[in-house]
């Protein structure tokens, strides 16, 4: 591996929080039955400072370089249920270790609640099997052993369309979790998504990711981290590329990583 950890937003029309990652994830609007999409992203991101216990801004003892090469899928098993999957491979180094390996996958659905024209609300669950990278973002290669999450989202959407799916208008997401961890402290999130289409083909992004992990056994406050990310995306029939920057702007006991994220979208 050869870089680094997450940092930067472009544009902030976002002033909330986002939980890690990342990445992509069903939200408030399911897939139809029998609809679904396959995102595949690539993450290059470097810290060469960091927040320490207290929250202070300090230099690390070495740069941290975190890559993975990710896929994220969902599928429509009916009209109210989605399937979901998503795993990664990870190449990193700070100063105190060097890996590579699988990362957690996770499995799990997502059930739509409630929907209107404007108003979307789900609920979702799933089970994470971790590897040999980072299965937290604060935490050591190999940390930690499996999870279960719990998570709801409530959407919003303005000027027509229906959120992430629709060609028009503009979208706000809101997303909370629960995540109860094995080898690692749990952890408590709040993703925060904001979208505007520019007819069929343009999309702009602005997202915030925010957690805070449980006392270990000891009593010891746990990490805590908040990252924005902004990016565009560029549709072509059923392809769609995805390109952003991310940045951590608050935390403790965690990096401030800046870096690149690229994902390519399939729909079927």
């Amino acid at each position: 591996m050869r870089s680094g950890a997450a940092v930067i937003a472009i544009a902030a029309p976002l002033v909330g929080l986002f939980g890690l990652s990342g990445p992509a994830r069903a939200g408030a609007w399911v897939q139809p039955k029998g609809d679904g999409q396959v995102i595949f992203k690539y993450e290059r991101m470097r810290a060469d400072r960091g927040y320490d216990p207290d929250g202070q801004d300090l230099p690390l003892p070495a740069p941290r370089h975190d890559v993975s090469a990710g896929v994220f899928a969902e599928y429509g098993l009916s009209d109210r249920l989605t399937f979901q999957f998503k795993g990664d491979w990870q190449d990193g180094r700070d100063a105190f270790v060097d890996y590579q390996g699988r990362g957690p996958v996770e499995v799990g659905l997502t059930w739509q609640a409630a929907r209107t024209d404007t108003w979307a609300v789900s609920l979702y669950g799933g089970y994470a099997r971790g590897g040999e990278g980072r299965n937290a973002g604060y935490a050591r290669p190999g940390q930690g052993d499996h999870d279960w999450e719990v998570r709801a989202s409530a959407g919003r959407s303005f000027g027509g369309g229906e959120g992430r799916f629709s060609a028009s208008g503009r979208f706000v997401e809101l997303q909370t979790a629960r995540r109860f961890r094995s080898g690692l402290p749990d952890e408590t999130r709040i993703d925060l998504t904001m979208g505007s289409h520019y007819g069929d083909k343009w999309m702009v992004l602005g997202q915030a990711f925010g957690g805070l992990a449980d006392e270990d056994a000891s009593g010891r406050p746990g990490a805590r981290w908040l990252s924005v990310e902004s990016s565009v995306v560029r549709r072509f029939g059923d392809w769609s590329l995805q390109a952003g920057w991310r940045r951590t702007v608050a935390g403790r006991e965690t990096p401030i990583s800046n870096g690149a994220v690229i994902a390519l979208w399939r729909r079927f």
